[in-house]
């Protein structure tokens, strides 16, 4: 800086204040260079509540424990009810021979004879013991598959021992062994169980199930049987039993008189074969009541009013196992044997048709189901 020169300015007004920069300093100083954007940090989430999700795994833990532990305690109850159940209807029965079950039945066939009483409380039974209803059913769990094949049983077979008879004689003269033997020489199919149905107590079963659905094909009225009058008179003039085209409810009453018509005054056509097909919609209903949820729910109550008109071989484990099986069914074959009226000695009967043997095989599912053929007359045998 020169000598006179000097480091502020004099103005008219006087001089500034403050601090005045020296013009060499300013012209010295860098250049700033701008700020590099400030980074501003994600905001932080705070960290979950460890204690409450704990807390909701134990909640959700323990119920799922004590709903499992109560299935447990219903499966347990219900096997131990029918097995107790099942015990009084194994001795019933009595010593049968049977066809020996191979394997368990949730996975292999099995046929099962059903026999059907009728020596019930009405007028000129009680002292029959002839067996009312012949039935086969064959579960075939490969196929998905349940068959019922339905036999008359006024159909003319050789009972063992006895020539001749009407196939339903054999249960009166020597109970369910001599039934099976009848049937078995009769069809040459092996029978693995046998469940005899006492008419009895067929309405209590049903009572306890709180009915059954059964889908009637056709307006029936039937002829004068098991009045439900007191009164003769009244009886006298009483029309017969009545059921009206349509899926209805009937009570354990209900279901038994519909199973037992035999003669239909609506419908000439209908004969003892027909009868036999209403008592298969009456079986199929009641398995469909006794594996349905909420008999399946109640079945530690109910074992021994449903056991209790049966006598069979079968156990608490081969009742499940069917259970299981009715459940996982997708399809229903129903099969009838047949043949010809004729009578013998002044009695009728039905006389076996050649075609019986193509019906067992359909039965068997050997080969396809055929309705009865053209011209067979009102006991045609045939599937469908």
């Amino acid at each position: 800086m020169a000598r006179g020169d000097k480091p502020y300015r004099v103005y008219r007004g006087g001089r500034t204040k403050g601090r005045v920069p020296l013009q060499r300093r300013a012209q010295e100083a860098p250049p700033r260079e701008p700020r590099p954007a400030r980074r501003v940090a994600p905001p932080v989430s705070a960290p979950p509540p460890v204690r409450r999700r704990r807390a909701w795994g134990r909640v959700i833990g323990t119920t799922l424990l004590l709903l499992l532990a109560l299935v447990v305690a219903w499966a347990l109850g219900s096997y131990f009810a029918a097995a107790k159940a099942l015990d009084g209807a194994n001795k019933r029965l009595g010593a049968v021979t049977l066809d020996e079950q191979r394997g368990l039945m949730v996975a292999n066939p099995s046929t099962i004879l059903l026999l059907g009483t009728d020596h019930g409380p009405g007028a000129g039974r009680q002292g029959a013991r002839r067996s009312d209803s012949i039935m086969l059913v064959r579960t075939d769990p490969a196929r998905g598959r349940t068959s019922f094949l339905s036999i008359p049983r006024d159909l003319r077979v050789d009972v063992p021992d006895h020539g001749f008879q009407k196939i339903n004689a054999a249960y009166q003269f020597g109970g369910a062994n001599l039934a099976l033997r009848t049937i078995r020489g009769f069809t040459g199919l092996k029978i693995n169980h046998v469940v005899v149905v006492d008419f009895r107590n067929f309405e209590r079963l049903i009572d306890a199930l709180g009915g059954v659905t059964v889908d009637v094909k056709a307006p029936i009225v039937s002829n004068r049987f098991d009045c439900p009058y007191a009164n003769a008179a009244r009886c006298r003039s009483w029309s017969g039993w009545r059921f009206a085209k349509g899926s209805q409810r009937m009570s354990g009453r209900r279901a038994l008189i519909y199973s037992r018509v035999r003669e239909n005054r609506l419908d000439p056509s209908d004969n003892d074969l027909t009868r036999g097909e209403r008592q298969q919609q009456v079986v199929r209903a009641i398995a469909d009541a006794v594996t349905s949820p909420k008999t399946l729910v109640k079945m530690p109550w109910l074992a021994d009013d449903l056991i209790a008109p049966l006598a069979t071989d079968l156990t608490g484990g081969q009742l499940a196992e069917l259970a299981w099986v009715k459940l996982r069914s997708g399809n229903t074959l129903r099969c009838r044997l047949g043949g010809s009226p004729s009578s013998f000695g002044g009695e009728s009967y039905i006389v076996s048709s050649e075609e019986n043997r193509n019906v067992l095989l359909m039965f068997l599912g050997v080969s396809a189901p055929q309705p009865p053929p053209p011209g067979s007359g009102l006991f045609g045998p045939g599937c469908v």
